[in-house]
């Protein structure tokens, strides 16, 4: 009775065969003892190509990473802010020495994009300037006529600081004019200067950001964003010189408005002795 209550509390469990895989470690186990040996680097990294593949080589892949774009943005608010840089492309009219505004960028303090319009000249171009300024006959068929772009640069740049390189000649471009105390030039800032002459934007752009630009066509918006920069980064120093400036001629102005003493009419105001 004993025995049969045995036999059904622990019925004989049935073998099942073992896996191949299964087998196979538990033989390798026996070899090697009861602790299975550590496996070198180069089994794992075998395992590892068996299971997963072979993962591509990518050996610019650190270089990519340390070549980010300084141009880019950091964040994505395109609200006004009080600082706006401004870039501009041209095209041909007349006979094609004559320059009209092709196109107008602005950008925030950030460097995102507030504005960016082609512009359809007044009068009829002929030269698109393609290899420099990336503008072609498509982008200026249902392009904006100047003056509604020219009304709206001016309604945005009022009232705030405007950042470019050469900004006069976008200024003229646009027909529009900025006080000179809200006016910041890269291309007349005097510590980028080399020997009192004045630099391409690019090479500012490499020499202080370690930025490329214009290797080809010009973009408008990173040309903007180069602009920006350079100031940001010398803001200080920048401002601080301004301040300077104005100082010195509020005291010349003084200077040349002191009073002289006042001459009365028909009354003889020489000294004479006595």
């Amino acid at each position: 009775m004993e025995k049969q209550q045995q036999k059904k509390k622990n019925p004989k469990q049935q073998q099942l065969p073992l896996n191949p895989n299964w087998a196979q470690l538990k033989q390798t186990l026996k070899n090697h003892g009861s602790r299975p040996s550590r496996p070198s680097n180069s089994s794992i990294s075998e395992a590892q190509k068996s299971i997963l593949g072979k993962r591509k080589e990518r050996p610019n892949e650190e270089s990519d990473e340390s070549q980010l774009n300084p141009l880019t943005p950091t964040n994505d608010d395109c609200s006004l802010t009080d600082v706006i840089a401004i870039d501009c492309e041209m095209v041909g009219i007349g006979q094609g020495n004559r320059s009209a505004l092709g196109r107008v960028t602005l950008v925030n303090q950030w460097g995102n994009v507030i504005y960016d319009e082609f512009v359809r000249p007044i009068e009829r171009v002929v030269d698109f300037r393609t290899k420099i300024s990336g503008i072609r006959p498509q982008h200026l068929r249902k392009a904006k006529d100047f003056t509604t772009v020219q009304k709206k640069v001016a309604e945005i740049i009022k009232g705030r600081v405007l950042v470019g390189h050469a900004l006069s000649n976008d200024l003229k471009a646009l027909l529009l004019s900025h006080p000179k105390k809200d006016a910041r030039d890269t291309s007349e800032y005097q510590p980028f200067l080399k020997e009192r002459r004045r630099k391409a934007l690019r090479h500012l752009a490499a020499e202080f950001l370690g930025a490329k630009i214009q290797n080809g066509e010009h973009c408008p918006i990173e040309d903007a964003r180069a602009a920006m920069l350079l100031y940001q980064k010398n803001k200080k120093q920048w401002e601080k010189g301004m301040k300077d400036q104005m100082r010195l001629k509020q005291k010349q102005k003084k200077r040349k408005h002191k009073k002289k003493p006042k001459v009365t009419p028909g009354v003889n105001n020489v000294a004479t002795a006595s």
